[in-house]
């Protein structure tokens, strides 16, 4: 795929993938919070500088990319343990769902917490300092709207790591490793829509998010 058709991709991903609108049209109300919640997305905003070449990134090292996907994934991780805790299956059976979707719901959950964990342990590796999980408000008010965030979350998750891979290029380890988890996510993604009423597999490509726009999303549900 050439540099060009990458880029009109990227940008129309941008125009036509804001997440907010999703949760906007559920009527559900983020807590407010800087962007610049955790140093790595104060890092991230004060690193990134538009650029008309492929060859400048926001991540200084391959550690940096996989402390962003840390930062995500704690967000993930969280919103499952937490929200599930909080709803009950009843609140699942309650919107007429089998139990048996709670039970999925708590698979993912345990998945991004794999995820976490599985991060974390390489960051370290690698001789970094994972970023810790943060303080984070979701919004919702129901079992109804804790699906509709979790599909926000999962597809903004596929994006995210669809748009961080170009800066794995060379750490061949670390992008299969990525991609794995990348995999992962967009079953989740696929599942939530499902539960949501709405297509799982909406668009002949998925779009693109850049690491800004990713953290222009998830930054206001990161609350301290």
């Amino acid at each position: 795929m050439t540099t060009d058709l990458n880029r009109a991709l990227q940008q129309l991903s941008i125009a036509t993938f804001n997440r907010r609108r999703l949760l906007a049209s559920a009527g559900i109300t983020i807590g407010g919070a800087a962007l610049a919640a955790t140093p790595l997305m104060a890092s991230a905003q004060a690193d990134s500088t538009p650029t008309d070449g492929d060859d400048m990134s926001m991540f200084a090292e391959p550690v940096d990319v996989l402390n962003y996907a840390l930062t995500l994934e704690h967000l993930e991780a969280a919103f499952y343990r937490d929200g599930l805790a909080a709803i009950g299956e009843a609140g699942i059976t309650g919107l007429g769902f089998q139990a048996s979707v709670y039970q999925q719901l708590m698979t993912i959950g345990d998945n991004e917490a794999t995820h976490v964990a599985t991060l974390t342990e390489v960051i370290t590796d690698l001789g970094g300092e994972p970023v810790a999980e943060a303080m984070y408000d979701f919004g919702y008010a129901d079992a109804a709207g804790f699906l509709q965030v979790a599909l926000a979350l999962e597809d903004t998750g596929v994006s995210a790591y669809q748009g961080a891979a170009q800066f794995l290029i060379g750490e061949d380890a670390l992008l299969t490793a990525a991609l794995t988890i990348h995999g992962n996510e967009a079953r989740h993604a696929a599942y939530l829509g499902l539960l949501n009423a709405v297509s799982p597999f909406p668009e002949s490509f998925n779009p693109t998010l850049t690491p800004e726009a990713v953290l222009e999303i998830a930054g206001p549900f990161i609350v301290g």
